[in-house]
């Protein structure tokens, strides 16, 4: 399960669970719809609280980088997890955004912030 918010420039998700397909079809539709209106915005993905996610999530957010390499300024991923760290690392290869890994929500917010 996801929660997504939104405010001017920022997509912020929260995933709690399972990451399944049909939650980042949720994401992609928020994140089309903000580029759309608003051009290139930031992310703020917290990732702490997933527990897993489906093989299919792997290969959709690898499509939707490669089709969106140009859509995000910054992405902060909140985890403490070294696989998150570096399957976030490894998606630097498909988009051209600022990618930093936090263990804090905080860090994350005044990283993102601080781009403005």
């Amino acid at each position: 399960m996801i929660v997504t918010d939104h405010q001017p420039g920022r997509v912020s998700v929260t995933v709690f669970g399972e990451f399944s397909l049909a939650d980042y079809r949720e994401f992609e539709e928020v994140v089309n719809y903000k580029v759309r209106f608003e051009g290139p915005v930031d992310l703020f993905f917290d990732l702490r609280q997933m527990a897993d996610f489906t093989v299919d999530v792997a290969w959709e957010e690898i499509k939707f980088s490669r089709q969106h390499a140009n859509d995000f300024r910054r992405i902060a991923v909140i985890t403490d997890s070294q696989w998150v760290t570096w399957s976030a690392w490894l998606s630097q290869v498909f988009v051209n955004a600022d990618v930093e890994v936090f263990p804090d929500a905080d860090e994350a917010r005044a990283w993102l912030e601080s781009g403005d």
